[in-house]
Order: C-alpha cells, then sequence, then structure tokens
C-alpha cells in the first residue's frame, strides 16, 4: 500500500521576512533534479488548513509569447515567491505547486500521457503540457504489468509555513515542507519486480536522495527529516521490497 512522502526542514532563528528567500531557494533545486524550472501555482493559507484561501494564482500558459514562439509555462520561482508573499502574515501558509518527473512503469492498456520517454534534460517537455501533471497520489489504483517504463511529469507542493499558522505546525512539519505525494513510484509494488523495475527504482530513489541534499544546502536548513504520513520507513520498505528479488539479479 502506497503511502504520502514529505520533506521537512527547519532553519535555526528564522525570521519572517527571511521565509521567501528559503522558499525561492528550494523551488530552484527542482530544476537541477529532474524537475520543472517554474512554478505552475500558488495558494495561500490562512490560520489553518480548515479555513478558505485567501489567494490563488495559476500562471499556467503565459499570453505574452511572440508569434511562431511557444508559450512559456509557470513563472519563475523568485517571482511567484515575491508575488504570493505580498500578504505576509504569521498565521498564513504559503503553497507553490512545481513539476517534478520520476520513472513510472506503463500498464497494459495504460497510454503514456507524459513525456514520451523523454528526461529532465530535454528542455521545455513538462513546460509545454502542463495539463499532465498529477499529484502521485491520483496515480495508486493503476493495475497490471508493466510494459515500459517512461519519465512522467507529477505535481509536488512546496509550503512555507509562517510561525503561527496552525498552531506553530511548522515545530513538526518544518518551516519549509515538500510534499511528494505517493511514495509509488520508489516502491512500484504494482510493477512486476525485476532486475530492470529494480533498476528505474533505483534511479528515481538516487533522485530524491539528491534533490533532499541540494534543497537543504541551498537554503541553508539545519535540520531535515524524511518522513511518511503512516509513519513507515521508506529505505526499510524499499529493503523489502527488493528482497524479493530471485537471487542474483539484484544489482
Amino acid at each position: 500500500m502506497s503511502d504520502a512522502l514529505y520533506l521537512s526542514l527547519w532553519y535555526p532563528n528564522l525570521r519572517l521576512e527571511g521565509l521567501g528567500d528559503k522558499l525561492t531557494a528550494v523551488l530552484g533545486e527542482f530544476a537541477q533534479h529532474g524537475g520543472a524550472t517554474r512554478v505552475y501555482a500558488a495558494t495561500v493559507w490562512p490560520v489553518s488548513w480548515q479555513e478558505a484561501p485567501v489567494f490563488q494564482r495559476v500562471w499556467g500558459r503565459m499570453a505574452a509569447a511572440a508569434p511562431g514562439e511557444t508559450p512559456v509555462v509557470g513563472v519563475e520561482p523568485r517571482v511567484a515567491v515575491e508575488e504570493t508573499l505580498e500578504i505576509l502574515h504569521e498565521d498564513y501558509a504559503y503553497e507553490f505547486q512545481i513539476g517534478w518527473s520520476l520513472w513510472e512503469a506503463q500498464r497494459s492498456g495504460i497510454r503514456d500521457q507524459g513525456s514520451e520517454n523523454k528526461g529532465p534534460g530535454d528542455q521545455g517537455t513538462e513546460e509545454k503540457q502542463p495539463q499532465i501533471l498529477r499529484s502521485a497520489q491520483d496515480d495508486n489504483s493503476q493495475i497490471g504489468s508493466a510494459s515500459q517504463w517512461a519519465r512522467v511529469p507529477l505535481l509536488v507542493r512546496v509550503t512555507g509555513y509562517g510561525p503561527l499558522f496552525d498552531e506553530g505546525a511548522y515545530e513538526q512539519d518544518g518551516h519549509v515542507r515538500i510534499d511528494f505525494g505517493s511514495d509509488a513510484p520508489f516502491l512500484e509494488e504494482e510493477a512486476e519486480l525485476d532486475a530492470t523495475a529494480a533498476r528505474y527504482m533505483a534511479e528515481n530513489v538516487r533522485q530524491l536522495v539528491e534533490l533532499t541534499a541540494a534543497v537543504e544546502k541551498a537554503s541553508g536548513a539545519t535540520a531535515r527529516l524524511l518522513w511518511s504520513e503512516l509513519g513507515e520507513s521508506l529505505a526499510q520498505r524499499l529493503a523489502a521490497r527488493l528482497a524479493a528479488l530471485p537471487g542474483g539479479q539484484r544489482n
């Protein structure tokens, strides 16, 4: 069973005025680690998650492209953060949505609506087709045998917490929290487990580890925690999954 995966980041003596720089640094690292270069949407939540948003912006396709040029999807992280944090309050949370590509098994009868096997180095792939972005949590019900593997762009949420939001939720969730959605791409429990699947799963895990280290360094975090909603360790679940490989196939 899949689980929701998060990364929490904490900063020493962080003042609210410095939250924007941390968010910009975190969002900026996605482009270097299999993600999009631009932010697709932002939402500002007041007081708690139960309240209605006080601000929402979906940048989507920008209409300012010159004739014959491909419209640019989204907006640069710094621009998105500056615009969204214009309403800065201690009891607000600031959520940003950005794309991140991972390898996924393509089941029988399910067409890859994503990037036609292009990796994150193929410029503009995820930016030309924002309609295919989805949360990893939306894909848990797919079943069947894997016929091929493909890069699929998913939607990641990066949230910065004001110190008073949801009664000081940052103490547990971090000053900045990254919501990766489902951990399914790292385990692929519905796919046939063989050496090929293990390699793609390992590539996804490598990308996760490198992004985690990069956002910690770039944003100056002094503490980080990769955790799941159900409290299960991804490393332990992955080890158990790989233990089922036939002898001699594990890399």
